[in-house]
């Protein structure tokens, strides 16, 4: 009886501090029709013949007493295109009056995804019929994008948010240094974020709605020929078996670098996701901590520049016995031929803080984990989570360490995300400049005694 008591006054306090809090969630599935080719891996020889599991878009919309929003989408895809991320924010903003801070877009990059066209189209070379298949689910893509977002405004209801933080050993860094230079490998010395924040989700009534939950780690266990979600994708599934009725969202964090250890087959992909999970389930079981309003958002978007562009070496390019390199130089040729400005690279930056209570920072393509570890150094007194992949995922965005150090992640990937080349070498200022502007606005504040 008395646990009873505790649990319903605690209950009610909760009910309290949220006043004015309200919550909708959707979901929609994203699965392809097959045969599709997947993206991520040059390596592929064909299209996907069967399905793992389902992909999902997931949406969740929370409000404060004062209207101010957030809508947080999670993507079982590669990544986004710049195309498609206006597109969704376009239609979205006309319809429930949003303004670009208050959506975020977060693309899970599973490799057994279908391809979205026209990003990483260097590694392909697709026949009209394939073409036209992932052109179609590109498009129907952002339809259900929108989509889900309206079902969860409908879904907005009286709602607590709490916040935890747990703990998951699924990465391991990736840029193994060899007398040759860095190669991907297993580098167990290297950087890593095992950090798991979990936000939970409540209806009034005291039902779990969603539960948001996030990891730095590439979501590439597997190489198959059948969609599906990776370890991100069982992990939801997971999740939600042992919470029936709830939605679970995973939000990718700064993983470039990092690879899932072991690799390469799908009971290891499912072990990957059920140790994920349970992190997750061990920070809701052991007690979380409340989120309050005010809602504050933030949005800017920083100039990467890249290195300048040696035409001589591109053309050497196109006599090369790499098709990939002959691509991406065709690609660049031309365009400097069309007079097209290809020096730099527009980079969206975006956060949004919860009371003094939670921060999400959403960051831009495919970045490395220095990102992470040295903004949680620089908000010590945030409750953080540093998510990568959010609103397009153009290439990946090397820190100055590794851009100096060479290696796939600076160099090579740009020929396949048919870039010029490696970024100039402030490209990590420019983006803590952008990150300082946007947390700066949403109230948070850098320790420059650190």
């Amino acid at each position: 009886m008395k646990t009873t008591l505790t649990f319903l006054l605690s209950f009610l306090t909760a009910t309290v501090l949220n006043a004015g809090i309200e919550a909708g969630v959707a979901r929609k599935t994203i699965t392809p029709e097959i045969p599709i080719w997947l993206s991520g891996y040059a390596s592929r020889t064909k299209p996907a013949d069967g399905i793992l599991h389902d992909l999902w878009a997931k949406a969740l919309v929370i409000e404060d007493e004062k209207d101010r929003k957030i809508v947080i989408v999670t993507i079982d895809i590669i990544g986004l295109t710049h195309d498609l991320h206006e597109e969704i924010f376009r239609r979205v903003s006309e319809k429930h009056g949003m303004v670009r801070s208050e959506l975020i877009l977060n693309s899970s990059h599973t490799h057994s995804g279908p391809v979205i066209w026209p990003s990483l189209s260097v590694m392909y070379t697709l026949g009209d019929t394939d073409l036209q298949r992932v052109v179609r689910y590109s498009g129907t893509l952002a339809d259900n994008i929108v989509s889900v977002i309206d079902q969860a405004f409908l879904d907005l209801e009286p709602a607590n948010l709490f916040y935890g933080q747990g703990s998951a050993g699924i990465a391991v860094n990736r840029r193994q240094k060899k007398a040759n230079g860095v190669v991907i490998g297993v580098n167990p010395e290297g950087p890593v974020d095992h950090s798991v924040p979990v936000i939970e989700v409540l209806s009034a009534s005291g039902e779990k709605k969603a539960i948001l939950f996030g990891y730095a780690c590439h979501n590439t266990t597997l190489d198959i020929y059948q969609v599906n979600g990776d370890y991100a994708g069982f992990a939801q599934i997971e999740i939600e078996k042992e919470i029936p009725g709830t939605t679970a969202m995973y939000i990718a964090g700064c993983g470039a670098d990092q690879n899932p250890n072991p690799r390469r087959s799908v009971e290891i992909a499912r072990e990957h996701g059920k140790t994920l999970a349970d992190a997750v389930i061990k920070v809701i079981s052991g007690g979380m901590s409340e989120i309050h309003g005010p809602i504050r958002t933030s949005y800017t978007s920083t100039t990467l520049e890249f290195r300048p562009v040696s035409t001589k070496l591109l053309k050497e390019d196109l006599l090369s016995d790499s098709p990939y390199k002959i691509r991406r130089a065709n690609f660049i040729l031309s365009s400097l031929e069309k007079g097209y400005d290809i020096t730099k690279l527009s980079y969206p930056v975006q956060a949004v803080r919860f009371g003094n209570d939670f921060t999400l920072l959403a960051l831009a393509g495919e970045v490395v984990v220095d990102y992470s570890l040295k903004t949680k150094l620089n908000y010590p007194d945030e409750n953080l989570f540093v998510a990568g992949y959010s609103s397009e995922v153009q290439c990946y965005i090397p820190s100055k360490r590794i851009l100096e150090e060479g290696g796939y992640e600076p160099e090579t990937s740009m020929i396949y995300y048919g870039m010029p080349g490696p970024f100039a070498d402030d490209v990590e200022e420019r983006v803590f400049q952008a990150i300082g502007k946007v947390m700066h606005k949403t109230g948070a504040h850098i320790n420059r005694k650190k």
